[in-house]
């Protein structure tokens, strides 16, 4: 058995307000590239298809393309998963008769004890769910975390297994020793979502969504995919791809992607990224995060870049220190009141409120008497 694994592709995510659509689209295009180019016997979708609960039509139009290319022009076996970013009773819309194409979608805790067998391998489907869903399941109030949830998941999964197969988890949580990336959206709470990894050992492949980088987790047999483009500034170094893998003899195989916009981080002066022979050599149509050397401040900084640098997700400063100018001087005159208002301002784009005014100038006031 030879599968493709993927998941976290994150439908109608926004990066830093640029609609990301003709990117996934591509990615999700060279996904289907990779498949044919492989031969695989079928995709794994680990969870987090969509990237909000409620997805706009565009966003859905794409998923419903993407799903019938896969499975009824390629003719491909989908095995897909809901995440927490997904919303389970609308993903699941039309599954009754999706199993006649051979797509197995699973969005409830019960379907991962309804293992689907494709070749030598028997793959349980366990969709991201809440303690209070295992609680419910197994009527056993003591569920009250997703490791205990797990365990007693788990037990029941291994009960299930047949002999001759290979045995093969898809699942989306967080597992333990997994490192969190920047654009992920972290669940855990004093540890209480993380799984085990000694519960997973009797599986042949687990193949998980939920961290964004594939090496979130270095365990042979227990894998991230990670998400197929670049969510946040923290990532413009990964690698972003799939995993080819082979059940019989066991091997994983990590196949890049290439994007249609890259993310990349460039640091550089003013005056060097507006010249010519310097922007001329870059690919200046990336999702780009920009550190500048430069101390000075810089009239309509951001406006003046973006003529050359479209998809700029950030500039920062180099340094904190800026040079006292005629404009600093000015502001450094400012009462500390007026101060505060015009940070707030230029922070968060909105005024204080009078309430934070008046707060602002009790603590003030406070201050200044304990300095006298």
């Amino acid at each position: 058995m030879r599968f493709l694994h993927t998941a976290d592709w994150h439908l109608g995510k926004k990066l830093n307000g640029f609609d990301l659509l003709a990117d996934q689209q591509a990615i999700l295009t060279q996904i289907q590239t990779i498949a044919a180019r492989e031969q695989v016997d079928a995709m794994v979708i680990a969870g987090d298809l969509y990237d909000h609960h409620l997805p706009s039509e565009t966003t859905v139009h794409l998923l419903n393309q993407t799903l019938q290319t896969i499975n009824l022009d390629q003719k491909l076996p989908l095995l897909a998963i809901s995440g927490n970013h997904d919303s389970a009773p609308r993903l699941a819309t039309g599954s009754p008769w999706f199993e006649n194409t051979a797509f197995y979608l699973h969005t409830q805790l019960a379907q991962a004890f309804e293992p689907v067998v494709l070749g030598d391998t028997q793959f349980f489907l366990l969709p991201y769910f809440e303690p209070f869903a295992a609680r419910q399941y197994f009527d056993d109030p003591d569920l009250t975390t997703i490791a205990k949830a797990m365990q007693a998941v788990i037990t029941k999964l291994k009960t299930l297994f047949l002999p001759d197969k290979k045995h093969v988890l898809v699942a989306h949580f967080f597992a333990a020793g997994g490192d969190i990336g920047s654009s992920e959206t972290s669940l855990t709470i004093g540890g209480l979502d993380i799984v085990p990894l000694a519960l997973l050992a009797d599986f042949d492949y687990v193949a998980l969504g939920h961290l964004h980088s594939k090496d979130a987790l270095h365990q042979d047999r227990i894998r991230y995919s990670g998400a197929p483009l670049k969510f946040a500034v923290g990532e413009a170094s990964q690698t972003k791809g799939v995993w080819i893998v082979d059940t019989a003899p066991f091997q994983a195989q990590f196949v890049p992607l290439h994007p249609l916009r890259d993310l990349r981080q460039l640091n550089a002066s003013f005056e060097t990224l507006l010249t010519p022979t310097f922007y001329e050599q870059q690919a200046t149509d990336d999702y780009l995060a920009i550190t500048l050397t430069d101390d000075d401040i810089i009239p309509n900084l951001r406006g003046r870049l973006q003529t050359i640098y479209p998809h700029l997700l950030q500039v920062r400063r180099a340094t904190g220190a800026v040079q006292l100018t005629q404009a600093t001087q000015a502001v450094a005159q400012l009462a500390p009141l007026d101060l505060l208002a015009d940070y707030y301002q230029a922070l968060n784009g909105t005024a204080l409120t009078a309430a934070q005014q008046k707060w602002a100038q009790e603590q003030l006031r406070t201050v200044e008497k304990g300095e006298k």
